[in-house]
């Protein structure tokens, strides 16, 4: 069995092994021509349940087979021009290459001893991004698993810095369109149930701040604590971008944590043509960013930034075994000390690999189309009369639905989106999300891929339309 641990001796058969798993998924990858396959859970489930995991096959190339069975020909192929659904995107290759290195390097980002250079890399990628924000001189952050946790670790901190011996006065205001990780995160904290204030939107699906600031002094005159508003810059389900600038001023007015959640909006950082897009948040106490949405990584490569480094002693526990305190009064630099984490992979040598090949600009050219073809799809979208979309977008989703020239009941036209949906996913030819707009189904594409032309968005759209007319056709069939 210790010929297939990696080592010196091994060395050859790891390169012969992971050329041959490439050569599979290149192959593949080339000739995909759709999403999905569209198969069913009752017809794979079987296929998986059938695999005795006691009964090794002790060969690569074997395995390889049979994972082609189970897992690759059924795979959903974010790169394909017609995935349209979640926050997906495709990666570039410089960060595939990365994640080659760092799992066979296999660095854990704990401690220095642990990472050492890779430690100095995480740090650089951290310093890089706070001056994009422009945070400021004394900002710090750490990379994480994803925008849940930095919205966790964030909150933590503004929690340990309300300084409130009563968790039960505790607020935090965020959008009715933010992401359903505050109130998570809210409720892993200790707070409340009712901790966290909704703040209402407006037609534009941003936060409101006039509401926001109506919320803050009641908080305030009611004793309550504002701990923190998270502003959301690229909300999930309309890519919104809430008015930073005002936010920041009513948290400067009030004292409270100042969390903007730019997961999905932080290619902006390296946008052309859109940078002012993310204006006001420089004034944040906090940054989430998720580089495995819009700078195109591979999952996971995330971070969460803080204005002042200080403000992450609050993530800090010291174990004698890992990282004494002498560690850091010697200066030795341990990201355990900033994270949630403890054993971390080295997921910043993918962003890393990125803007050494591509550079910032070439993350934010690809980027800036995504953005361009959005446009152009609501342009789409606002003149065919069988679609009604909800907002312009000021990122890259849509949210839309179709609407049937002979059919009025709110009900039927949420039943035929959601056939549509689901009759699309089940073909394979395309695959987009959904969502509620008012208590109403609606459709959702989330562009990421500046693969996709409008040609591609034209093509789903009257999928869409086909599907749904197919659906109210035979309702009206069965009526009768």
């Amino acid at each position: 069995m210790r010929s297939h641990l990696l080592n010196d001796l091994t060395a050859e058969h790891y390169r012969r092994s992971v050329t041959e798993g490439v050569e599979r998924v290149a192959a593949k990858i080339a000739a995909t021509d759709r999403p999905f396959t569209g198969v069913a859970v009752d017809a794979l489930a079987p296929r998986i349940d059938r695999v005795d995991l006691d009964r090794p096959l002790h060969d690569t190339t074997a395995v390889l087979d049979e994972l082609e069975e189970l897992y690759l020909r059924d795979a959903i192929y974010f790169h394909h021009p017609r995935y349209l659904a979640h926050l997906n995107c495709p990666v570039v290759i410089p960060a595939v290459v990365g994640e080659a290195v760092l799992s066979a390097v296999n660095s854990s980002l704990d401690t220095w001893d642990q990472s050492a250079g890779g430690t100095l890399i995480e740090r650089k990628l951290i310093d890089w991004t706070t001056r994009r924000i422009g945070l400021g001189p004394a900002a710090d952050g750490v990379f994480t698993s994803g925008g849940t946790q930095s919205n966790l670790q964030a909150l933590l901190l503004a929690r340990e810095e309300a300084k409130s011996d009563d968790l039960g006065k505790l607020r935090v205001f965020a959008s009715e369109a933010g992401h359903f990780s505050v109130k998570k995160s809210a409720k892993l904290l200790g707070l409340g149930p009712d901790a966290v204030a909704v703040v209402p939107v407006g037609h534009d699906k941003r936060m409101q701040t006039v509401a926001l600031a109506r919320e803050l002094e009641r908080c305030t005159r009611d004793g309550l604590v504002p701990m923190a508003v998270v502003a959301t810059a690229g909300t999930t389900d309309f890519g919104s971008i809430d008015p930073l600038p005002e936010i920041a001023e009513l948290c400067a007015q009030f004292g409270s944590w100042m969390h903007v959640d730019a997961a999905y909006g932080c290619g902006l950082l390296a946008s052309l043509k859109y940078r002012d897009r993310l204006t006001g948040i420089e004034r944040a106490d906090s940054v989430t960013v998720d580089y495995h949405k819009s700078f195109f990584q591979p999952v996971s490569s995330s971070a969460v930034l803080v204005r002042d480094t200080a403000t992450l002693r609050h993530a800090t526990y010291h174990a004698e075994y890992l990282n004494p305190r002498r560690m850091a009064e010697e200066r030795i630099p341990n990201q355990v000390d900033k994270s949630l984490q403890t054993t971390r992979r080295f997921d910043a040598l993918k962003l890393w690999m990125t803007l050494r090949t591509m550079g910032a600009d070439g993350i934010g050219q690809l980027f800036d189309e995504v953005c361009d073809l959005t446009r152009e799809g609501w342009q789409l979208l606002a003149a065919d009369p069988r679609f009604d979309v909800v907002v312009r977008p000021q990122l890259s989703t849509l949210v839309f639905r179709y609407i049937p020239a002979a059919v009025t009941d709110p009900a039927g036209i949420d039943r035929a989106n959601l056939y549509a949906r689901q009759a699309l996913f089940a073909s394979g030819d395309a695959v987009v999300a959904g969502t509620k707009v008012g208590g109403r189904h609606y459709l959702k594409f989330t562009l990421l891929n500046p693969g996709t032309t409008a040609d591609d968005i034209a093509a789903v759209l009257d999928l869409i339309a086909g599907h749904a007319e197919q659906y109210l056709g035979e309702s009206l069939d069965h009526a009768s």
